[in-house]
């Protein structure tokens, strides 16, 4: 019983159509993640519909680096639900391919400089609270990559985003949003099966290339 008090006793102070949205927000994702899995364009519908939840609870919870990071999905949802679908040769639609040396060193960019961004978000308006807010900037950065990376259909977004989940688990467990942390542990172990999976499309690939 102290377990589950320490777990879930925060939910205490949370409304109860927070509580409910959450939970929405996470079954949406999760069923976005397994699509992502299965290399199904379905990740996108599903996501969208996460995020816009997201950016409503995340800025409730003052995290605004994560809230930053639904709006940013939200878009790249958009933008990857057209790469994916689109036609090459109005034949074959985009592949999944490596990652190359440009796009590591484009997503360093992204990184650092979605970083700086949600600092200065923080700091503008004096939201930053202790060692979870900068904490909160550096995942942001490590999701703006992977998300770019993902919309590019790129086999290593799946590494950036096990870095960026591992990270986020102890953060939403402080946070107190123990089902969303929940959701993180999911999403790591789905980080490890995707990169999986999608290196066996992507040797299959090769193979009939």
């Amino acid at each position: 019983m102290e377990v589950l008090e320490f777990i879930f006793g925060q939910y205490r102070d949370y409304s109860t159509s927070h509580i409910v949205l959450e939970q929405i927000a996470i079954t949406a994702s999760v069923i976005s993640v397994i699509y992502s899995y299965r290399n199904s364009v379905l990740v996108f519908p599903f996501g969208i519909i996460g995020s816009i939840i997201f950016v409503y609870l995340l800025d409730a919870w003052n995290l605004l680096g994560d809230m930053i990071i639904s709006i940013y999905y939200f878009a790249m949802s958009i933008y990857g639900w057209y790469i994916w679908t689109k036609k090459d040769n109005l034949t074959a639609v985009t592949p999944i391919t490596s990652t190359t040396s440009l796009q590591w060193f484009k997503s360093l960019g992204i990184f650092v400089c979605s970083g700086i961004f949600v600092y200065f978000i923080y700091w503008k308006f004096d939201r930053f609270e202790n060692l979870v807010s900068y904490v909160d900037i550096i995942t942001t950065g490590i999701f703006f990559a992977g998300a770019w990376l993902m919309a590019l259909r790129k086999l290593e977004h799946w590494l950036i985003l096990l870095v960026g989940n591992l990270i986020s688990i102890p953060l939403y467990f402080y946070k107190g949003l123990t089902f969303t942390a929940i959701l993180y542990i999911f999403f790591t172990i789905m980080s490890i099966i995707g990169y999986q999976e999608w290196k066996k499309y992507l040797n299959k690939q090769n193979s009939v290339a």
